[in-house]
């Protein structure tokens, strides 16, 4: 479904850049004619770069959507560094051609937003996640399942703009941020989500659903043997070795009472 997308074709991030790129273009024309070319093919670079057009939206619950636009360069099991556990990652990377506005994967609330600041190497290798400049979005979803994505600088990009804070409501397909000039998204998911995506697939920011993750989480089955007794439950094994003997000794008292009636007895009829 194609939603209402409220900011400009072309995101404001470039309007600088395109203005200064079409005044410089204009002058050098007047002054040089074709020695203008290289501002023009900058200034036509620039009008690509920065657009940022309405896409349509996916609305199946479960329905995961990639934040950008790119090619999948991993699907793993990773461990989330934000929340310290085991989790699905999908890694998307942009290069200078793809639209480069990052947009909210799910409906649900920011939870923290952390920014790191870090190196800036290319953005497709895997230890860019751990080492580059980088702003993770921690998020709960409307069914209340935890999420991270993280807009990751790459090589040439060395500035994440990032419009959301702990507390805000996110809206799938919304707008959260932006990054200048090729980069790539980080998407931890709970392991029980299932990828519908793989490595090399080109992908679009908010139409492509990235994967699929159940509304609740799993059941934990505790499969353990049940805990011993406490030991104040335990029976006494003194108390039973004493009770065993007091029962001995009642027997052996009975027979000798038997056996001196018996012999009483006979001994008055003789």
């Amino acid at each position: 479904m194609l939603s209402f997308y409220p900011h400009p074709i072309i995101a404001r991030e470039g309007w600088p850049f395109i203005l200064i790129g079409l005044a410089l273009s204009i002058l050098f024309s007047v002054w040089v004619g074709w020695w203008s070319l290289p501002f023009w093919v900058f200034t036509v670079f620039a009008l690509q770069f920065f657009r940022d057009p309405a896409r349509p939206i996916p609305q199946e619950d479960d329905a995961i959507l990639t934040p950008a636009d790119g090619r999948i360069v991993v699907v793993e099991k990773a461990i989330d560094p934000y929340r310290g556990i085991e989790a699905l990652k999908i890694s998307v990377f942009m290069n200078v051609f793809n639209v480069h506005s990052q947009r909210s994967p799910i409906d649900g609330k920011v939870t923290r937003v952390e920014y790191s600041a870090g190196k800036f190497l290319n953005a497709a290798i895997e230890k860019a996640s751990t080492e580059n400049e980088r702003n993770a979005v921690l998020a709960t979803t409307a069914s209340g399942r935890e999420i991270t994505f993280v807009q990751v600088a790459g090589l040439v990009a060395r500035r994440i703009l990032c419009y959301v804070n702990e507390g805000d409501q996110l809206n799938r397909g919304g707008r959260y941020g932006f990054i200048r000039f090729g980069s790539r998204v980080d998407v931890y998911l709970p392991l029980d989500a299932v990828a519908n995506v793989v490595i090399g697939e080109k992908v679009s920011a908010s139409s492509t659903i990235l994967a699929r993750l159940p509304l609740q989480a799993p059941t934990v089955v505790n499969t353990s043997a049940p805990a011993p007794a406490p030991a104040s439950e335990a029976p006494d094994i003194a108390e039973v070795k004493e009770n065993n003997g007091n029962a001995e000794q009642a027997l052996v008292t009975e027979a000798a009472e038997n056996i001196h009636n018996a012999v009483e007895k006979e001994m008055g009829s003789s």
